[in-house]
């Protein structure tokens, strides 16, 4: 589902795409549309515009939930399973009954879930949303604040996780309880899904899954730049000027999110030019009128939560009154997804570099 408002009107229309998902997560459209992936057009089934930094209105792209698909249906875990873990500590499991992956990004728990492990899943954070794990209790408060009582009450064999959730207290205590607690890298890109779903398939005991899994992930991942590559330009100078967004307007919270953030990555290899490599931002930063100028980029791009947080476009555009001073501004050019998608780089990451390029260079195809 997609809400859109495009042309000089800005006429608002809402459309649910028609699907039928195949096996790989491609879909089919009924009628003999383009193949689609997660509900958004095939990069390579669509024509870019000719000019797109003409394109008018904002996009907000809803991507559907394409079903888990394991790399193993019984998978047979070696145990113990030994591992040094991304903050050096040494961990082992000897128990994979009652996994507990936790994260901001929701990313392990897919992972997980694709390891062919997800019936061992005993609990979720917030970000975890897909309607195969929507029935397992959640573990988060306040929206990603751990909580050592409800994890506890669980009794988990094993916690995945990395330093994106908090307090801190919280993982130490589970470890002083006796639970083996896997941290993992918290960084996420496209050019680390391989690693990820390494570290998770080892300290699971089933570190050849692990590798299958990041081979596929990562083939995937090249097939979808391959097919953006048929609608993204070349040359620089060409491709259009976008920055990430993390807005919150409920607690006055806006971030422009540069090199090293994970959206700089996202934002290359979805074809568009990632504006923080040339304006020196590291990280996240706090957005200002000054550096929405100095940016002038084409394309706002935000998660979906985020933009309705704000009250949409206009919204925005109250908040950052100079952003009208910018071509993204003046035209109402926001991108929006969703939010357990945007920053995830796990096994949808395909589904997201697709469906932002479809967005920049053929937003008529939606």
């Amino acid at each position: 589902m997609f809400r859109k408002r495009t042309g000089s009107a800005r006429v608002a229309v809402t459309a649910v795409l028609a699907f039928s998902l195949t096996a790989c997560g491609v879909a089919t459209g009924l009628n003999g549309d383009a193949e689609r992936i997660s509900g958004i057009p095939l990069a390579s089934e669509v024509s870019a515009i000719e000019d797109p930094r003409s394109f008018q209105g904002e996009l907000q792209l809803q991507l559907v939930d394409d079903p888990v698909e394991p790399v193993a249906t019984d998978p047979a875990p070696e145990l113990p399973a030994v591992v040094t873990d991304n903050q050096g500590t040494v961990v082992e499991v000897t128990d994979v009954s009652r996994i507990l992956p936790l994260d901001i990004y929701g990313t392990l728990s897919r992972i997980v879930y694709e390891l062919g492990l997800g019936e061992n899943v005993i609990g979720r954070d917030l970000s975890s949303s897909f309607p195969e794990i929507a029935d397992r209790p959640l573990v988060t408060q306040d929206g990603h604040q751990l909580s050592a009582e409800a994890i506890l009450a669980l009794d988990p064999s094993v916690i995945l996780t990395d330093t994106s959730l908090g307090p801190w207290d919280v993982i130490l205590q589970l470890r002083d309880a006796g639970v083996p607690v896997v941290v993992v890298d918290s960084h996420r890109s496209p050019g680390n899904v391989g690693e990820l779903t390494g570290a998770v398939g080892a300290a699971l005991g089933v570190p050849d899954l692990g590798r299958e899994l990041g081979e596929r992930t990562r083939a995937r991942i090249d097939q979808a730049q391959e097919s953006i590559a048929t609608i993204t330009p070349e040359s620089q100078s060409r491709q259009l000027r976008t920055v990430f967004l993390y807005a919150r307007g409920s607690a006055g919270v806006y971030y422009m999110f540069g090199q090293d953030s994970g959206a700089d990555e996202l934002i290359t290899a979805a074809g568009g030019y990632d504006v923080s490599s040339e304006v020196g931002w590291k990280g996240a930063k706090p957005a200002n009128d000054e550096g929405l100028i100095a940016a002038q980029p084409d394309v706002i791009f935000m998660m979906n939560k985020g933009l309705d947080s704000v009250g949409g476009v206009d919204g925005l555009l109250e908040k950052f009154p100079a952003m009208a001073q910018t071509p993204a501004g003046a035209n109402r050019r926001v991108i929006a997804m969703n939010d357990d998608l945007v920053l995830s780089f796990g096994t949808r990451t395909p589904a997201v570099l697709n469906a932002l390029a479809v967005a920049l260079y053929a937003p008529d195809a939606l």
